[in-house]
């Protein structure tokens, strides 16, 4: 019962995304279900920490990550502070945990010139998949919205009179962002040829059968385009996003604007995506200044 009430709690109160909770119900049922084949207890709400331990033992075995580890821990601390919230347990059993160490994740952003290759590349193209392909690859650049958030995009959210885009990101929070000048042909373009194949739902972008698009399409779209003229390991729709904050803040934007842009509740979200931007102002700072030893 406290599961599901748990769940609840994220969906009503929390308002964290279906993805979201589907991954915190089955971290809770996979750990329920470690504890019932392991120690013979169907309750998890007041087993002790050595259970848990004995978890994460089990999964490290299993060859799984330390970085996932710890976000499946995490799902039960959030279930267990939780618990102690309504006061179903006292003190949550991972009180004193530590999280597993993890290697820092080093995301490359594309250059500006990969980016604009890619988008030259659909110069002129009549062909609807085409169309919506480059316009997505462009609105995310220019926007800097996540995957999920551009898969939701509504039609009624891009505003070519105000030159907006109303984006709906985490827990229902929306935010305004502006878009280029340069864009809007494309997207009246794109509008024309999309009414044209009779859509079945209000998305912004939408499969060649008018229907709304899935999560892994819009990750080969962009894995497929920029392998044409990227040799990075990493090429996604986050590595777009993470492109859009590193440009922003190499050209002088202010972290705070780069922080709403991006729809962060926190600096600390938004900080990681400074240390290229660091990295450049690095090379910019010993090439000028009189004392750097290239001046001397």
């Amino acid at each position: 019962m406290s599961i599901s009430s748990f769940i609840s709690y994220l969906k009503h109160e929390k308002k964290y995304s279906s993805h979201t909770i589907k991954a915190y119900r089955n971290d809770l049922l996979s750990f329920k279900s470690f504890c019932a084949e392991n120690f013979d207890v169907e309750d998890v709400e007041t087993v002790p920490y050595n259970y848990i331990r004995s978890w994460i033992v089990h999964l490290s075995e299993k060859n799984i990550s330390n970085r996932s580890v710890n976000r499946k821990i995490s799902s039960l601390k959030t279930y267990y502070n939780f618990l102690q919230k309504i006061r179903i347990i006292e003190e949550s059993p991972l009180k004193a945990h530590r999280s597993l160490k993890t290697e820092k994740r080093v995301r490359v952003p594309f250059t500006e010139n990969e980016i604009a290759d890619v988008i030259n590349n659909f110069d002129n193209t009549e062909d609807f998949e085409k169309l919506r392909d480059s316009l997505m690859i462009e609105m995310l650049y220019l926007t800097g919205m996540r995957r999920a958030e551009l898969i939701t995009l509504n039609v009624y959210d891009v505003d070519l009179v105000k030159n907006t885009v109303k984006v709906t990101g985490k827990r229902n929070k929306e935010r305004v962002i502006p878009l280029l000048d340069s864009v809007t042909p494309s997207i009246r373009k794109y509008l024309k040829l999309r009414g044209q194949i009779k859509p079945k739902v209000p998305n912004f972008f939408i499969t060649i059968k008018g229907k709304e698009l899935y999560p892994t399409l819009v990750y080969r779209i962009i894995n497929k385009n920029f392998a044409n003229v990227s040799t990075k390991v990493k090429k996604s729709p986050h590595i777009l996003r993470h492109s859009f904050a590193t440009h922003l803040l190499n050209k002088g934007a202010d972290l705070n604007s780069v922080k709403e842009l991006l729809g962060h509740s926190s600096l600390a979200s938004t900080q990681v995506y400074t240390h290229n931007s660091l990295q450049e102002l690095k090379q910019m700072y010993n090439h000028a200044h009189p004392r750097s030893k290239k001046n001397n």
